[in-house]
């Protein structure tokens, strides 16, 4: 028998159900029949030729209330002229009884504060067909595939030139007439057809986003670049300018970060009307070049696509990568679903569950960072977690002279070690208990005080057990994962102290998959497909960025999706004037959790080190330096292929690193001189920092 949510699901199907129009081919063909020309028949439905060719050649298709019109005109030219071959029936086929509900119609699904209503409905915006200045480049198939949600028809979001053109996701373009941003936030949300659906059943729609030029920004009253700050996030327009007084007359709103590079525009929602756009400024660096390399460069069709691909594969931005990684984590596992009352039988919010709720919540001290009020007010000094990324540098004097005669130094990075580590990985969900000598048991999320100081390894290799790589010099506070792994290498593990969570469970699984998805498919449009060799995969990696510049980018923003995400879990205070002990914005939001953060971290340094361990069983090589999700291993050859384990089939050995295109697998980072290396271990500097050339920065690390 089927549960309550699964007949939820199938009437919320059917009520959102839209009619079924004929086919694209066949509407043209029912027109032409009937001796009707698109200009006709768009000044009997009140819109545009382009509309009505559009939905004729599938690039579009109407919605409410042109749709219950344009299906009941097609009723009855099929009755009148069906196709070669079917008989006409002898009265035409009824039509509908009214035109069907508009979106912002009720459904069996009830409304809850907060739950984001479903976006408006809309007459259809002016489309003109692909801009001679679109991209050159075809966005891949997967991602070129039409909205498939009706009520946003052109896709989750465009970009304004100075010309009026907005650009959308594969090749359409939109004409904006507006010349204010009241005009353009009206326009938006009336007649674009912009926006996304939601990614869970349970959570909101997402909000179309406009992005700007410079060109576009001058053409709307606002300044082409903002100045008079030292840190981008400060930078905002101030209360008294002539576009911010336009937004508050019309009665819209701003959030508290005000008119910045990232602004989100609102009316408080009404029903399920929900009522926000938000812009992104280009010229105001609304797209961090670290993550979104070049794009802001690109033309606008281009930027449409590269910004069109990431939302369809993720999420819609909704700021920096790190912010939209977060936003992800709550699409994914909204914080509340409608259930019943039991008392009064009335649909009330409740609990999701595997969700982190709708409150914030106080870590424990050690889990906590020294200025948060949690440590400040009770005068915590019993020590915090360090679970943080590998920054190992090997002693010299453990170098042998096999290995100083080796003549190269190379350079592995695991593929979005952060994000391998979030699969399956259970966290608590519920508030911290404080427990004095517990048993220790893996299975259970939270922070171990226990003494590892006596467990001694291979000075070759990096302790698992700090981040420097060090040994422990007597108790400290640990996170499950990494007391678990000492237990796995065979030690004795006696906790001292623990806080611990009673309520557990894979939060981040839908979060992972989904940036997984995005990850491989953005590889593979890139010519880096999971059938390669790894000699294939060597060779195609090192060309890859090269193949689709705007591919490249979005596989970019995907890694520091992944990486933002995760740091969010962890935000410190910002701005000059705070004190110790003051609540800071981020510790509002449910998802302000560094015990998550840490339990992601210590999962993946000790995933590293199990590499580690393995490699020099199975190879008797061991490695130079670590940085985060890098490390670099003395090789006879300039390739990884010189030293990787390989059975005698030709497959790599399980255990060590494997190269891939999948997160955790591994990749070539970068070959250097093995007495380049050895001169920067000498001076104290890690080679793994520097093997990509010159000062680059991991893509991946935290």
């Amino acid at each position: 028998m089927a549960s309550e949510e699964e007949l939820f699901a199938s009437v919320d199907a059917l009520l959102e159900a839209e009619p079924e129009l004929p086919l694209p081919a066949e509407r043209a063909r029912l027109r032409e029949a009937a001796g009707i020309t698109q200009a006709r028949l768009a000044k009997a439905l009140d819109t545009t030729p382009q509309s009505v060719k559009n939905w004729e050649n599938g690039r579009s298709e109407p919605r409410p209330p042109r749709l219950g019109a344009y299906q009941r005109l097609l009723n009855g030219w099929a009755a009148k002229y069906p196709a070669h071959g079917t008989a006409a029936p002898s009265t035409p086929p009824p039509a509908p009884a009214s035109a069907p509900a508009p979106a912002a119609a009720p459904t069996a699904e009830p409304v809850l504060p907060e739950e984001s209503p479903a976006a408006p409905v809309r007459p259809a915006a002016p489309v003109r067909s692909a801009h001679p200045a679109a991209s050159r480049r075809p966005a891949a198939q997967k991602a070129a595939a039409a909205p498939a949600d009706p009520r946003f028809p052109h896709g989750p979001l465009a970009v304004l030139d100075g010309d009026g053109s907005a650009y959308g996701v594969d090749g359409i373009v939109l004409d904006c007439p507006a010349t204010t941003v009241v005009e353009l936030v009206e326009w938006t949300l009336r007649e674009s057809g912009l926006g996304a659906p939601k990614l869970n059943r349970y959570g909101k729609d997402s909000d179309p986003l406009i992005v700007l030029t410079a060109a576009a920004a001058v053409r709307l009253g606002l300044p082409e670049r903002l100045e008079g700050h030292e840190q981008r996030r400060s930078l905002r327009l101030p209360d008294d300018h002539p576009a911010v007084k336009q937004v508050v007359k019309a009665k819209w709103q701003l959030t508290q970060r005000g008119f910045g590079p990232w602004a989100r525009i609102y009316r408080k929602a009404q029903g399920r009307e929900r009522q926000c756009v938000q812009l992104a400024i280009l010229s105001w660096d609304a797209l961090d070049a670290r993550s979104w390399p070049g794009v802001a460069e690109m033309e606008p069709a281009d930027i449409a696509r590269v910004l069109g691909v990431y939302a369809q594969r993720v999420i819609t931005p909704r700021g920096s990568t790190a912010v939209s990684g977060l936003e992800l984590m709550t699409a994914m596992r909204p914080p509340t679903k409608p259930e019943r009352d039991g008392q009064s039988g009335n649909w009330i919010s409740g609990h999701n569950p595997g969700s982190l709720g709708t409150e914030p919540m106080d870590p424990a001290p050690p889990e906590a960072t020294a200025e948060h009020p949690v440590v400040v007010q009770s005068g915590w000094s019993g020590g915090f977690l360090d679970e943080e990324a590998y920054q190992w540098v090997r002693d010299v004097d453990t170098l042998s002279d096999q290995e100083c005669l080796l003549p190269f130094a190379v350079g592995l990075d695991l593929n979005t070690a952060f994000l391998a580590a979030a699969a399956r990985l259970t966290v608590g969900l519920s508030a911290p208990d404080h427990f004095h000598g517990p048993q220790f048991n893996p299975k259970i999320p939270g922070s171990w005080l226990v003494d590892l100081s006596h467990i001694e390894l291979d000075p070759r290799l990096p302790s698992p057990f700090t981040p420097d790589g060090t040994r422990p010099t007597g108790p400290a506070w640990y996170q499950t994962h990494t007391v678990a792994y000492a237990q796995e290498l065979g030690y004795n593990v006696r906790p001292l102290e623990a806080y611990l969570r009673r309520e557990t469970g894979a939060y981040l699984d839908p979060w992972h998959d989904r940036l997984k998805t995005a990850y491989v498919d953005t590889l593979a449009d890139l010519g880096v497909t999971k059938d390669l060799t790894d000699a294939e995969f060597l060779a195609a990696m090192e060309q890859h960025k090269q193949v689709d510049p705007a591919m490249a980018a979005v596989l970019a923003a995907v890694k520091a999706t992944v990486k933002g995400g995760v740091g969010k879990l962890r935000e410190r205070p910002q701005g000059r004037h705070y004190k110790d002990g003051e609540r800071w914005p981020a510790l509002e939001r449910p998802t302000w959790r560094p015990d998550i953060r840490a339990a992601v971290i210590s999962k993946a340094r000790v995933n590293m080190h199990r590499k580690l361990n393995n490699m020099a069983k199975m190879t008797g090589l061991f490695p130079l330096a670590v940085l985060s999700d890098c490390v670099v291993y003395p090789s006879p050859g300039s390739s990884p292929l010189d030293f990787l384990p390989y059975a005698a089939s030709g497959k790599p050995q399980p255990g060590g690193f494997r190269l891939g295109p999948t997160p955790g697998l591994a990749k070539l980072e970068g070959v250097q001189e093995m007495l380049w290396a050895i001169d920067l271990m000498e001076k104290g500097l890690n080679p793994a920092r520097h093997i990509k050339g010159g000062d680059a920065v991991l893509d991946d690390g935290e």
